[in-house]
């Protein structure tokens, strides 16, 4: 299980650029809805690869797995009947069938 991996900590739950504020004394994060606890690899899934670069000792399998732990999350929410995302149908779609790429690489047990 992907919360028995890892150091625990602190997480935004969903840092992309999109929550984030510029502001007079730096970056702000902002949406604090998903906070959560758990290894730094879930919160990195947000980030672009090369941000992970930036970590040493990270576990590169373990962010495969949040990756696609992730994936599924953000895929379930287009399915929601008030989900107005634009193309969120067509996003979900797309979305479900990279989930589906990624278990077919790694195999059906890759988020154990």
């Amino acid at each position: 299980m992907i919360g028995e991996r890892g150091g625990e900590q602190l997480l935004h739950g969903e840092p992309h650029p999109g929550n984030l504020l510029s502001t007079k004394n730096g970056l702000l994060f902002i949406d604090l809805e998903t906070c959560c606890r758990g290894p730094v690899e879930f919160d990195l899934t947000h980030a672009p690869a090369e941000v992970s670069e930036h970590y040493p000792g990270l576990d590169q399998d373990l962010l495969r797995k949040c990756r696609i732990l992730v994936l599924a999350m953000i895929t379930t929410w287009r399915w929601e009947r008030g989900d107005q995302l634009p193309n969120g149908c067509q996003l979900g779609t797309e979305w479900l069938s990279q989930i589906r790429v990624a278990l077919d690489r790694q195999g059906l047990d890759a988020l154990r």
